[in-house]
């Protein structure tokens, strides 16, 4: 008869080996307030960890402020307006963020496209007769990186004792895949109730390939839409900054009219809405 789990060891804190673990740094804290600032925080701590890059965050922020002096002073130089200047310390800051945001997105394509591969090279070491552990081993070794990467993080929480529930907890969240949720979810309730592993893998894996290439539809029904809503982004920018670059006195004369003034700040808080909400959008059909 089942007697059940056993019950969780907890492990006291050692203050005295505290020097031997590596400080993970992060903005946002855990179990803090859901403010804005603590969401924003959450947000770049997820961008650093799905991209991949093997950085600080503190050193990505200190990234975007070299870029943001180094663009604003250079347009302060060329141009010597203040409005400018301020324009380009903006884009500036936004340029490593854009960057992280690039990497990460096509760091996940090459996890959705290793992902089913990978599933069904655990379905045939399951069905040799190997534990799930030993399974999840070498198919982390045998996986190149990314997604290999992130299943040896797995494979060294489980030899380290830790349950199958825990040990995947973090890696849909470490990637931004989907996929993964689901294969976490799977391999969970099955180390709990037990069940047919390899054909839960094997209709994982079909699964997965039917979702990727609807998908991949998806994007090419859209290809056109989504064209158009980036155009419509970055050309007001682009034709400020043309005129800017053409007459170096346009904004500041702009500006100085109580219309001017109005009719811009209502322009580029309209542009920011109307990026936000397309951006969500766009976020909705490439979602992994």
């Amino acid at each position: 008869m089942a007697t059940g789990y056993p019950q969780r060891t907890t492990i006291s804190p050692r203050p005295e080996f505290a020097d031997i673990l590596k400080p993970q740094d992060r903005f946002a804290e855990p179990g803090g307030p859901p403010n804005t600032a603590n969401s924003l925080n959450g947000w770049f701590d997820r961008l650093m960890v799905q991209s991949g890059v093997d950085i600080s965050p503190v050193a990505a922020l200190m990234s975007c402020m070299l870029f943001a002096l180094l663009v604003g002073g250079l347009i302060f130089v060329i141009l010597e307006d203040p409005l400018a200047t301020a324009i380009g310390v903006v884009l500036g800051f936004g340029i490593p963020i854009g960057i992280l945001m690039f990497m990460r997105t096509r760091r996940q394509s090459q996890i959705l496209n290793q992902l089913p591969p990978m599933i069904d090279e655990l379905a045939r070491a399951a069905r040799t007769g190997r534990s799930l552990d030993q399974c999840l081993a070498m198919v982390a070794e045998d996986t190149p990186a990314p997604l290999g990467t992130e299943m040896e993080h797995c494979v060294r929480k489980l030899q380290m004792g830790v349950t199958m529930n825990e040990a995947l907890y973090e890696l849909p969240e470490r990637t931004g895949v989907n996929g993964l949720r689901i294969l976490a979810t799977a391999l969970s309730v099955h180390q709990q109730t037990g069940g047919d592993l390899v054909r839960v893998l094997e209709r994982l894996a079909k699964t997965l390939r039917d979702r990727s290439m609807f998908l991949g539809r998806l994007r090419a029904i859209t290809a056109g839409s989504r064209a158009t809503a980036v155009l419509m982004i970055l050309l007001p920018p682009a034709i400020l900054v043309f005129f800017i670059f053409r007459d170096p006195t346009y904004l500041s004369r702009l500006m100085a009219s109580n219309w001017g003034f109005f009719i811009t700040v209502s322009g580029v808080v309209l542009e920011i809405v109307g990026a936000i909400w397309i951006w969500r959008i766009l976020g909705n059909t490439q979602n992994t």
